[in-house]
């Protein structure tokens, strides 16, 4: 069963603006160390950052409260697979939320995808619950 779905817009531009004025401040804040070195790795720099922008705040509306009711940036987390398949991992507030939305029985899945198109970045979050025993 779909326990909630987001999405989201982010202006690549926008995003090196603010790398560009705020630097280690706004890294720090809003990406863990391994999404900071997953992005500085990149020749698209800004752009990684605004996909990971963009996958957090989808995350954000799927678990239904947007960056309200105490979520942290950092509670929310991409990864990728060896594969390159992003996946969303979440932790403090965001996995207590994610908790309480899944049913007993069932354990939650985090489906996140990413694209991106100068200027845009965009974030599709899907949060699944699967019978444990599937």
């Amino acid at each position: 069963m779909i326990l909630g779905i987001g999405t989201d817009l982010a202006n690549i531009e926008r995003i090196a603006s603010t790398l560009d004025r705020f630097g280690d401040r706004f890294r720090n804040r809003v990406f863990t160390e391994v999404e900071q070195a997953k992005a500085e790795r990149r020749r698209d720099v800004a752009g990684t950052y605004a996909k990971r922008w963009a996958a957090k705040e989808a995350c954000s509306k799927a678990l239904g409260t947007g960056l309200a009711m105490g979520i942290s940036w950092k509670d929310m987390s991409v990864t990728n697979l060896s594969s390159g398949q992003p996946t969303m991992h979440v932790t403090g507030w965001a996995k207590d939320r994610l908790d309480k939305m899944t049913p007993a029985g069932h354990r939650a899945v985090i489906h996140v995808t990413l694209t991106d198109d100068h200027p845009w970045a965009q974030a599709f979050v899907l949060i699944e619950a699967l019978p444990v025993d599937a």
